[in-house]
């Protein structure tokens, strides 16, 4: 018999994330995952503290970033891999009227230290912005699959990771926790993604599961080294290629990319860009989405073994690190959660 504090289900960035705490506070834990790929390894690896559709910004966006940053910095360090790096982004200004909102946004005390108040001049003539551009000066990115091949292997060769689908039925709760097949723990943290589907002790009405698909182009006459959005997010990879992207569906689960989803990326990149440019690679992720767009944390039942760290949507990349850390003090300090993220919010008693 093996005893762990912990058994962790899912090593998407929710479960890396959590790792990562338990491992830096001394707790012992394991981690059961298959190795099928989430939405964060199909996403484009964006961290963005603004909401840029309407210049406002994130829930608790400087607390995310003040945890976040260092975290990735930190975990690129101890993996010896480069997977974290500080890069703007430049968001296309439709109008005089976004402009001016722009110049607003950026003066208001939440978002001065994120937006540059400066509308930026276009000088890439295979860029469609003649209104210029509005800049986000604390964005960047990481590098999913590098990172998380690279997690994979540290847990591996730690003993902790076992890289098979987790069996429901074998979980067995007792009064100090639970045990799985021969491992005792004190609880376990699912956080499983959009594949919480599959848990039968999930509540499944909790989670709306929200395809997202990207493409990846070749365009050497775009010359791009920032990130740009406009209708849809356009990301430089090197050597000439960018990951464009993403679509949102709920009637489509699967990781299945469409050729619907590839004309519709294709035809907003249109509006973005001048220069000819080719579809090389076409992939889709399934994200974890909620009816408040807010994530899932804590117990939902009297099975207080039993905790869920879900529902990051878009930004998880963002959020992971801060809500992973939020967390472990409400089950090891027994700190209340937030209501905005605590699981509670949906018990109708």
């Amino acid at each position: 018999m093996k005893d762990v504090d912990y058994i962790v289900v899912g090593l998407g960035i929710a479960g890396l994330s959590f790792c990562e705490q338990l491992q830096r506070e001394d707790k012992r834990f394991v981690v059961f995952d298959s190795g099928v790929h989430g939405a964060t390894v199909a996403s484009g690896g964006v961290f963005n503290p603004v909401v840029l559709k309407h210049f406002t910004g994130t829930w608790m966006a400087r607390e995310q970033l003040d945890i976040a940053v260092p975290f990735y910095k930190a975990l690129a360090a101890k993996l010896e891999i480069t997977t974290f790096e500080t890069v703007p982004v430049f968001r296309i200004l439709k109008n005089a009227e976004e402009q001016n909102n722009w110049t607003v946004a950026s003066d208001k005390k939440e978002l001065s230290s994120f937006l540059s108040s400066e509308i930026i001049k276009n000088t890439n003539l295979a860029i469609n912005a003649p209104f210029g551009y509005g800049k986000v000066i604390v964005s960047g990115r990481i590098f999913p699959k590098q990172l998380f091949q690279a997690y994979r292997s540290y847990l591996q060769k730690n003993g902790r990771l076992f890289p098979e689908a987790f069996q429901y039925d074998l979980l067995q709760e007792n009064k100090k926790g639970v045990r799985y097949k021969d491992i005792s723990a004190r609880k376990i943290v699912f956080a499983e993604g959009a594949a919480a589907i599959n848990n039968p002790f999930f509540p499944k009405q909790l989670l709306i599961p929200n395809k997202g698909e990207y493409i990846i182009i070749t365009a050497p006459e775009l010359q791009l080294e920032y990130m740009l959005k406009g209708p849809v997010f356009v990301i430089p990879l090197g050597n000439h290629q960018y990951k464009v992207g993403a679509t949102y569906s709920r009637e489509d689960a699967t990781t299945h990319p469409t050729a619907a989803a590839k004309q519709e990326i294709v035809s907003k990149l249109q509006q973005m860009i001048h220069c000819p440019f080719e579809v090389i690679d076409q992939i889709a992720g399934v994200r974890p989405t909620t009816k408040d767009r807010r994530p899932i944390l804590g117990t939902h039942t009297s099975e207080a073994h039993k905790v869920f760290f879900n529902g990051l949507g878009t930004r998880g990349i963002l959020m992971a690190p801060f809500l992973a850390k939020m967390l472990y003090s409400h089950l090891e300090e027994e700190k209340e959660l937030p209501k905005e993220v605590n699981m509670a919010r949906f018990n109708r008693s």
